[in-house]
């Protein structure tokens, strides 16, 4: 009489002739913890993550067109990351989707965009010309950027949330791209501002490893009522900024860059104290981002 293979019953699986379940089986099964529960399987949040890639890709762009000597297309694609990373962290904490994984993500995208694109387009457009001076001031400025991340990372549940310790590395490159913005504005050459240019990559790349304090904005509550003159005020600003974006914005990344070191001199006059490190009593809470 002929046999017929047994159908096996659901749930069973697979297993090869040793004993062992088989490669392919293990790619479907569910998995447990200890005490028998199914385990979720391990996944990103699209919403925050693909703010944080946008983020990354204007700073490729801005990169791209450096090389292609498009320096206005360049600043502008910074000044686009600045508003895409602000609002990623903000995203995740309104829609409860902090991750490690989007932390480290963050810091890597804001490395490209604010570390390595505004060193880039700065040493393209003025820096080439001093040789090695130039690309000295470039790499302070990059290595600068990369030294802030790392301390904002492992520091972020000490230090006081309302502000930043050293200068945060979006301001650094506003102050980049604003400065290009503003001299190719007024139709100045890279090559006539080689020098100043050096000083502001300077200056941004160690202000950034600095222990000065820059206040974060952090403790605005955006949930909280105002009153009405508040929002004529962000109006009124927004016009302003409107009528000539160069001129407008230099200025006031350039009174930001400054205002650290003013808290910095009024702390000391005032004998208060200059450290923005809490006590372990006192810790953070670690999903607050940039």
């Amino acid at each position: 009489m002929a046999t017929f293979p047994r159908r096996r019953k659901p749930g069973v699986q697979a297993k090869a002739k040793n004993g062992k379940i088989s490669r392919f089986a293990r790619i479907g099964r569910k998995k447990y913890d200890a005490e028998g529960n199914p385990v979720r399987p391990r996944g990103i949040y699209l919403l925050p993550n693909a703010f944080t890639t946008a983020a990354l890709f204007c700073g490729f762009y801005a990169i791209v067109q450096a090389m292609n000597l498009k320096f206005e297309h360049a600043c502008w694609a910074i000044f686009i990351a600045m508003i895409l990373d602000g609002l990623d962290g903000r995203i995740a904490r309104l829609t409860n989707t902090q991750s490690e994984f989007g932390a480290q993500y963050d810091s890597l995208s804001d490395m490209v965009s604010f570390g390595a694109a505004p060193a880039l387009v700065i040493y393209e457009w003025s820096l080439r010309g001093l040789g090695k001076f130039g690309w000295l001031a470039a790499f302070v400025y990059c290595a600068g950027a990369a030294l802030r991340l790392a301390r904002f990372n492992t520091n972020i549940e000490v230090v006081d949330k309302r502000y930043f310790q050293g200068l945060p590395s979006p301001a650094a490159a506003a102050m980049v791209a604003g400065f290009i913005l503003m001299m190719t504005d007024l139709e100045y050459s890279g090559t006539e501002m080689a020098w100043i240019s050096w000083g502001i990559a300077l200056f941004a790349g160690l202000t950034m490893v600095t222990n000065v304090p820059f206040y974060s904005f952090k403790d605005v509550n955006f949930r909280k009522s105002v009153p009405f003159i508040v929002v004529f005020l962000i109006a009124l600003g927004l016009a302003l900024v409107s009528i000539d974006p160069p001129k407008v914005l230099m200025p006031l990344f350039v009174l930001y860059g400054l205002s650290g070191y003013a808290v910095y001199g009024w702390r000391l006059v005032k004998g208060k104290p200059v450290s923005i490190v809490h006590a372990d009593s006192d810790r953070l809470d670690p999903s607050e981002r940039r």
